[in-house]
């Protein structure tokens, strides 16, 4: 028996790199310097007295060794991932666990939730927001709805809706003769309009640049210039007047989906909420009802 085990977050550290094949990598998933990475497989290697890695500049692959170890990392960190998700039923009841984005949050969750709030009051709701897609399996979700999901082991996935994407500005900016022009990532890059075929509505390269879609939404609604917005974000925005659209043509955007733990799917408040979240998107099922 080990008098001394390497720390978890040594143990993590290495387990991310080996896996992206990059420290860069590693450094951006969990949230730290690549200087840190580097160190925490450096103290790994000292810790065992042989290398993990070879290194050939910025690229790293794995000795022989490290593929050994990353085995029996991953067994360990899924393994104590399970037994984590196996105290959920020592949490305190009617807990419901909601993970997405910030921008949806803010932009059409929040200004909804009293209404889910007075169907079931017994709901202890915990809106948990975050910039990337959790992982299911290591963090206690019971749902995460976003738009940048895919299926993920021992969860129920689905695609709720398709996004439509349209330029848009403040009503005060609509006469003017030049607009500035806001930039985002993803689909709300004015390449995808573009790609799409978008009409010209004097769109220019330079201008702001934004990488989170809700506070490109801000942005546009606080005048600041023109932006390839969300059909979906900016429902209220464009409804109260403070958001105006260029034109009627709309581009595809990204598909909204949720992804359900296992674990969660016969709970009574789970289902509840899907099938609010489900009416709340006008989702329809294959009999024509309400998606559930």
């Amino acid at each position: 028996m080990l008098k001394q085990w390497p720390p978890l977050n040594v143990l993590r550290g290495f387990e991310a790199a080996a896996r992206l094949g990059s420290f860069h990598k590693a450094a951006d998933e969990l949230h730290l310097t690549q200087s840190a990475i580097s160190q925490q497989v450096r103290s790994l290697e000292d810790y065992l007295g042989q290398p993990l890695f070879f290194r050939q500049g910025r690229a790293v692959s794995l000795t022989d060794a490290g593929w050994d170890l990353l085995g029996t990392t991953q067994a360990m960190l899924q393994q104590l991932a399970a037994g984590i998700r196996r105290l959920d039923q020592y949490r305190k009841p009617n807990q419901l666990i909601v993970n997405t984005s910030p921008a949806f949050s803010r932009h059409w969750l929040l200004a909804r939730l009293e209404a889910f709030r007075a169907l079931h009051p017994e709901a202890d709701l915990w809106l948990y927001t975050s910039d990337a897609a959790p992982d299911m399996t290591a963090q206690t979700i019971d749902i995460a709805l976003r738009d940048d999901l895919g299926p993920q082991a021992d969860c129920a996935f689905r695609v709720l809706v398709e996004d439509r994407l349209y330029p848009a500005c403040h009503p005060r900016l609509l006469a003017a003769e030049a607009r500035a022009t806001l930039h985002g990532e993803r689909e709300m890059d004015w390449s995808h309009w573009e790609t799409q075929g978008g009409a010209d509505v004097g769109q220019r390269g330079q201008g702001m640049n934004f990488s989170d879609p809700g506070q490109l939404l801000d942005a546009a609604r606080e005048g600041l210039g023109m932006a390839l917005v969300s059909g979906l974000l900016a429902e209220r925005w464009r409804r109260d007047g403070s958001l105006a659209a260029l034109t009627e043509q709309t581009v595809r955007g990204p598909k909204w989906a949720w992804l359900v733990h296992r674990d969660s799917q016969d709970d009574p408040l789970t289902r509840a909420f899907c099938e609010w979240v489900s009416g709340e998107l006008g989702v329809v099922r294959e009999d024509g009802g309400a998606a559930a």
